[in-house]
């Protein structure tokens, strides 16, 4: 175990730490869009959705919490490397050099990241039933209610751009700590992530909008 802890002591242990989350990460945003998908064919659909993955019992437990002791690391290695960096700023123009170009998304991760945490434990203390007493109201009419209010609905499409942002970055970088950036694919990872991150942005973003306007 000495040797994992001296890797993940590492600059480069703690970027491989970041990738292997991040990658993670993704394919929870994949797995939740689909399911939440379901909202368009209305209440029956949704809640059976909600129904089959309540019946994990235990285990969704674990896979929530486990999500987020991912993505907490993920946040806290990040904002790591981005202190040394910052504290190295005399020559951390030699390191700093982004083949894929310098933008938004690249940019704003450390800022997106400490904000889309700030919104999974929101969102999970207003969703979860660990944290929300049902009582006897489906997920559908408790997802209803919250998108009646404005504010929430805003504060949720806002925390949706802060993921295509977050997102759109990430998959291009974690190919490169991977070691998998040949010259010749990174165009096509390049696009791969801004689909990505468009199809993660639109889709979860007009979740509430179609919820509180259309529906």
């Amino acid at each position: 175990m000495k040797w994992l802890t001296t890797t993940l002591g590492t600059s480069i242990g703690k970027k491989l730490m970041m990738a292997a989350t991040g990658l993670s990460f993704i394919g929870f945003l994949a797995v939740n869009l689909a399911g939440n998908l379901t909202l368009y064919g209305g209440a029956d659909a949704f809640n059976s959705y909600a129904e089959h993955l309540h019946a994990l019992g235990p285990l969704l437990g674990v896979a929530e919490f486990g999500l987020l002791g991912l993505f907490l690391i993920h946040v806290f290695s990040g904002l790591i490397i981005f202190w040394q960096n910052f504290n190295a700023r005399p020559t951390r123009y030699a390191v700093n050099r982004n083949p894929g170009g310098k933008t938004i998304g690249s940019a704003t991760m450390p800022y997106t990241g400490l904000l889309i945490l700030m919104f999974i434990l929101f969102h999970l203390t207003n969703f979860s039933r660990f944290f929300v007493d049902q009582g006897g109201t489906t997920i559908f009419q408790i997802v209803s209610t919250a998108f009646q209010n404005p504010v929430y609905v805003g504060l949720y499409v806002l925390a949706m751009v802060m993921i295509a942002l977050h997102v759109s970055h990430g998959f291009w970088s974690l190919f490169q700590t991977f070691g998998l950036n040949h010259p010749k694919y990174m165009p096509a990872i390049n696009t791969g992530g801004l689909i990505l991150s468009l199809v993660f942005g639109l889709g979860f973003g007009f979740l509430p909008i179609y919820i509180a306007f259309i529906a």
